[in-house]
């Protein structure tokens, strides 16, 4: 449910008539002319202009409690909350029973979401209430802190008494509503709304959040009668023009929504005229959705929001030239816009430009270091270089700046599943913010988590408690997986064929889907079924891809080539489908075509790292041992953290590179980044080997070896140990590998190497 914001009609203000004198007005009369004109400019929502009002009643009269409380409210609604926190402490200094200054603080330090703040909030707010025990606007921000703290019946209590005192607080309803609807309490939730609509039968915000709340709960033509009353009270509320959409994108009435949305992004609301491109962008039609945007952007130059949502989209739309002209044009006029800079970087990233995406990170978080967001995209990078323990450690200080950013906590709880700590990953999630615990997405993230640890019976309450709240096609494929392991295909593929009903392009669905074919070994109907949706998505990439996949591994490389070239055409940007052909090519030994399709990718885009590695594979599979190491060097150089790239190059450099320092410092990088990794280990012991350093060699190949997947491995093993004086364990393994394989030539090199040790 959403948290609707009366929207309060300033009434003008008439002014006084003075008889002016000729004498000078006293400093007390400045700073009162000052503060009125500052709360004018306030209520304009001129926030900037406001300050230098506030600032000169400030510099009248420096002792003035009121003048610096005003500031703070200016600052407040400019974004500057530092500022605003040093103003308010110094008009509580200067009166500290200044009332609203202090439960301003109380609200300020409410909103930071770390626990000393909310304990430093409940305890300002609780002296608060000491002095005047039923003040609505305390005890609201009181129950609001309590909720975060994970006090939920301290908090029921002091929101009933709040709304008690302010029966017609539409704010304080909702919250209370809020509470009582994560308590479980949904009637009770209703009962709270019905009775603030009842005390305003008018109030289009409160019959708005009454709709709200029945669509949250999944009612929807209770909601729909709702929005529909509050429109017919005023045709152009945006909250309840936006509850009609999103209620009718909920039905599946796609036509409907677009009307309404299309009567949003007329209005003069700057947030409601965005509703409509987010509604084109949700449906996959980018390129209408960029038309608007970009008449958003023109109808506001300077609106920073509309620019950024412009850039993503131009980025979904792939084209990425036109995003980069409008950051650069922006940032030419203002080097240090924090949201420019931060968009440069992303797209550096998106391009493989780690190096300039560091430089604009580094120069944001010297601008800001305790921007959460800064944090989390420093993280990406760390990402993308494969840089995983910073990669957590950056996303860990995005959420100690800001424990209330749930996308990146489950960003985060995945990262630890997918490194085998789901433990980590599940008190990671239960750590959160109470009001987040039963979102969606929440649910749906610690659901992964409990199946990552085998733990069924949470995992199905955690199912449950979701569908009863929306049927998320995510939760739809856990339903399904969840069937599936319990052995019932059949109930399994229900759930999955209603989870691709809602969206047919549902690749983790089909995925699965697949899955309970094979479950029964049957492998042609699988197919069968994924041609099946592959015909009713023909511009997916992604679900082409995964047809040609399936049939590729089933034996079917035209078929495969077919699928892949399909995916090609659906979206020429969709780099898998190039990778993919790639692999048909390589195994219809068409390796001339694969090295071609590779340097076609690379010249497209000189950072795709992964055909640089793919690149120099194929040159090392036709000989080419000089494009090989040059393709691995330039892979290494652009992402240090590629551990086959390091791998790869040094074992041509060992072998045929005559570079055993390069060779070694790309070795010992491979097993750092990989250490469960054999042949890394190997390669490794072989270039300490190379270097003479026999004794230093001799772990890491005893780890190469105690794998199965090469007998290279263990002649490289017999040899270090010749080499380094145990003969005997060098014959041991000598003999052994022998026996298994004597014909690889390092068999014929360890005989001698061993026999010369005699």
């Amino acid at each position: 449910m959403y948290l609707i914001k009366s929207k309060a009609i300033v009434s003008g203000l008439l002014l006084a008539a003075f008889t002016f004198s000729s004498c000078v007005s006293s400093p007390e009369v400045k700073s009162a002319r000052y503060i009125e004109a500052g709360k004018k400019l306030l209520q304009n929502k001129d926030a900037s202009r406001a300050i230098l009002q506030f600032q000169n009643a400030v510099k009248a009269t420096p002792k003035n409690a009121e003048a610096y409380y005003q500031l703070a409210t200016a600052f407040l609604a400019a974004g500057d909350g530092a500022h605003g926190g040093i103003a308010l402490r110094k008009a509580l200094e200067l009166n500290p029973k200044h009332q609203a200054a202090r439960l301003l603080l109380a609200n300020l330090m409410a909103t930071m979401n770390d626990k000393d703040n909310l304990q430093g909030a409940q305890k300002r707010l609780q002296e608060l209430l000491q002095d005047n025990p039923d003040n609505p606007d305390a005890l609201h921000t009181l129950g609001l802190t309590e909720l975060k703290l994970g006090d939920s019946t301290s908090a029921l209590r002091d929101l009933g008494r709040a709304t008690a005192a302010a029966p017609q607080n539409l704010a304080i309803a909702i919250t209370l509503a809020q509470a009582k609807l994560r308590d479980g309490n949904a009637k009770g939730a209703e009962a709270a709304l019905v009775e603030v609509c009842r005390n305003s039968p008018k109030s289009v915000p409160a019959i708005v959040a009454l709709g709200e709340l029945y669509a949250a709960v999944n009612r929807p033509a209770d909601a729909e009668r709702q929005f529909q009353q509050a429109l017919a009270l005023d045709a152009n509320d945006s909250g309840a023009l936006f509850g009609l959409g999103a209620l009718q994108v909920k039905l599946g009435k796609k036509q409907d929504a677009e009307q309404t949305f299309r009567r949003l992004s007329r209005m003069p609301d700057k947030e409601a005229q965005s509703s409509l491109a987010a509604f084109l962008m949700q449906e996959g039609r980018k390129e209408e959705a960029l038309q608007e945007l970009k008449r958003l952007a023109q109808a506001n130059p300077d609106d920073r929001r509309v620019r950024t949502w412009l850039v993503k989209a131009y980025l979904a739309d792939n084209h990425a030239p036109e995003a980069e002209k409008l950051l650069k044009d922006v940032l030419k006029k203002n080097p240090k816009d924090l949201e420019a800079l931060l968009q440069r970087a992303e797209i550096a990233m998106i391009a493989g430009d780690l190096a300039q995406a560091e430089m604009d990170l580094n120069q944001l978080l010297h601008m800001r270091v305790n921007s959460a967001e800064v944090h989390y995209v420093m993280g990406r990078l760390y990402l993308a270089r494969k840089e995983n323990p910073r990669y957590r450690q950056e996303l860990s200080e995005a959420l100690k700046l800001d424990p209330a950013l749930l996308p990146v906590r489950i960003e985060l709880a995945q990262n630890l599943v997918n490194g085998k700590e789901a433990p980590a990953a599940l008190d990671l999630l239960d750590a959160a913010p109470e009001g987040q615990r039963s979102s969606v997405p929440f649910l749906v993230q610690r659901n992964w988590v409990l199946w990552a640890q085998g733990n069924l019976t949470e995992m199905r309450k955690g199912i449950d408690k979701g569908l009863a709240q929306e049927k998320a096609p995510e939760l739809l494929v856990q339903d399904g997986l969840w069937k599936l392991k319990a052995g019932d295909a059949k109930a399994a593929r229900a759930t999955l064929e209603q989870a691709l009903k809602i969206n047919p392009a549902d690749l983790q669905a089909l995925q699965v889907l697949n899955r309970s074919y094979a479950a029964e070994k049957n492998t042609k109907a699988a197919i069968e079924k994924v041609k099946e949706y592959a015909a009713l998505q023909p511009k997916s990439a992604p679900i082409q891809d995964y047809l040609g996949m399936l049939l590729m591994g089933n034996g079917d490389k035209a078929g495969a080539r077919a699928a892949f070239t399909a995916a090609k055409a659906a979206d020429p940007n969709f780099a898998k489908a190039d990778l993919s052909l790639v692999q048909v090519d390589v195994l219809d030994g068409k390796l001339s075509d694969a090295r071609k399709r590779l340097e076609g990718i690379i010249s497209t885009n000189s950072n795709q790292t992964t055909a640089r590695l793919w690149l120099g594979n194929i040159a090392e599979m036709s000989g080419d041992h000089k494009t090989a190491i040059e393709q691995f060097r330039k892979v290494v150089e652009a992402n240090s953290g590629d551990a086959q790239a390091s791998n790869n190059l040094a074992y041509l450099l060992t072998e045929y590179g005559n570079n055993p320092d390069e060779a070694l410092k790309n070795a010992q990088r491979a097993v750092e980044l990989a250490p469960e990794r054999p042949a890394y280990c190997d390669t490794l012991g072989w270039a300490l080997y190379q270097k003479g350093l026999y004794s230093s060699a001799i772990p890491y190949l005893q780890r190469a070896s105690a794998s199965p997947q090469s007998i290279v491995w263990r002649y490289h093993l017999a040899m270090a140990y010749a080499k380094a004086g145990d003969l005997k364990n060098g014959r041991t393994v000598l003999d052994a590998a022998l026996k298994v394989n004597p014909n690889v030539p390092e068999a014929k090199l360890a005989r001698d190497v061993v026999a010369a040790s005699h």
